[in-house]
C-alpha cells in the first residue's frame, strides 16, 4: 500500500440521512424493505440489516425542511448491496406487490440493479454483484454497462414467501453516488488525498474511485450539478457518509496527510473524525480495526 493509497479493507460503512419526518422513512425502509431498528430517538433512528446495531442507515428528521434543490450537489444514490441473487429477488416481489413507484432496472456487467427513490426524494439503488472473477477489464478500468436487466429470471429466485424475515443478513452499503460540481477538483480530493483509485472514466461526466479493485465505491458525477452550489442546511437528503478504515496504519496516515494539506479536520476522536469534500459533503471516516 502506497502513501497515497487506501487499503484494500476500505469501504463506505453507512449513511446519515436528513429526513422530513421519521414515520414515513420507517414505513418504507422497515415495513418494505425489512431492515432491522438499531435504536431510536424523539428526532432520529439507526437501522442495520441485523439489528445488531452496526447502524447503516441513520435517519434525522430535522425542523422546517426543504426539498433538496435539483441543481445541487449532495446525494445521486446510495446503492444497498445485497449478498445474493434471491434476496435481491424477494425485495423487488415486495416492491411489485406493494405498487412502490420504480425509476429502473439495469445490468451493469458487474451488478444487477433496481433504481427507485425512498419517500423523502433519496435516490436508491438495490443491487447484488457478479462475481469478480466475470468482471472484465480492459486497459486498467473495470468494464461497465447499462443493458437491459433480466427481470423475469430475477424474480425466478424468489424465496418462498413464507421464509421472509426481513432484508438479508449481510445487506450493506456497497457505495454511494455523488452529484459533484467539477470532476477534476473532486478526483483530486476521492484519489488524490483520501487515497480511492480511478476503476472507470469512460462514461462522459462521471467518474468511478474504489479501494482494492471493487468496480466502485464511490460514484461522481456532474450531469445535472456541474458548477452547482451544495443545497441548503435544512434540505433533505444527505448529511454524511462513512468510510470504514479496518487498519488504524492506514486511518492514522490519512488524518496525518488531510493535516498536512491543511485540511479542516471536524469532530475528531480517538478513532474517528469528519471532513468536507470541496462540494461541502461531510465524510465520516472512521478507524473500525479492533485491537488486539
Amino acid at each position: 500500500m502506497g502513501l497515497c493509497t487506501l487499503p484494500a479493507s476500505a469501504h463506505i460503512g453507512g449513511v446519515r440521512l436528513k429526513v422530513a419526518d421519521l414515520d414515513r422513512p420507517l414505513g418504507f425502509y422497515v415495513d418494505l424493505l425489512g431492515f432491522q431498528l438499531d435504536q431510536r430517538s424523539e428526532t432520529g433512528v439507526s437501522l442495520s440489516s441485523t439489528g445488531a446495531g452496526d447502524g447503516l442507515l441513520h435517519l434525522t428528521a430535522i425542523r422546517n425542511p426543504l426539498p433538496k434543490p435539483p441543481r445541487s450537489t449532495g446525494l445521486y444514490h446510495i446503492a444497498i448491496r445485497l449478498p445474493d441473487r434471491p434476496a435481491l429477488a424477494n425485495l423487488l416481489e415486495r416492491l411489485l406487490e406493494s405498487r412502490y413507484p420504480l425509476q429502473g432496472a439495469a445490468d451493469h456487467l458487474v451488478s444487477e440493479a433496481i433504481y427507485l427513490s425512498d419517500p423523502d426524494g433519496n435516490g436508491l439503488e438495490l443491487y447484488i454483484d457478479r462475481e469478480s472473477s466475470q468482471w472484465r477489464v480492459l486497459n486498467g478500468q473495470v468494464q461497465m454497462g447499462t443493458d437491459p436487466l433480466d427481470a423475469q429470471g430475477l424474480l425466478a429466485e424468489a424465496r418462498p414467501r413464507t421464509d421472509w424475515t426481513g432484508i438479508e443478513p449481510g445487506t450493506d452499503i456497497g457505495h454511494v453516488h455523488l452529484q459533484v460540481s467539477d470532476l477534476s477538483r473532486a478526483e483530486n480530493f476521492y484519489c488524490g488525498l483520501l487515497g480511492f483509485q480511478v476503476t472507470q472514466r469512460s462514461y462522459p461526466g462521471a467518474l468511478f474511485v474504489s479501494a482494492g479493485g471493487y468496480h466502485h465505491h464511490i460514484g461522481l458525477n456532474i450531469w445535472a450539478s456541474r458548477g452547482a452550489p451544495p443545497p441548503p442546511a435544512e434540505a433533505v437528503g444527505l448529511d454524511a457518509f462513512r468510510i470504514a478504515i479496518p487498519d488504524t496504519a492506514a486511518f492514522t496516515q490519512l488524518k496525518d496527510r488531510l493535516a498536512e494539506a491543511e485540511r479542516n479536520i471536524e469532530n475528531p476522536a480517538n478513532k474517528s473524525f469528519e471532513i468536507l469534500d470541496p462540494d461541502s459533503i461531510r465524510i465520516e471516516i472512521v478507524d473500525t480495526s479492533v485491537a488486539e
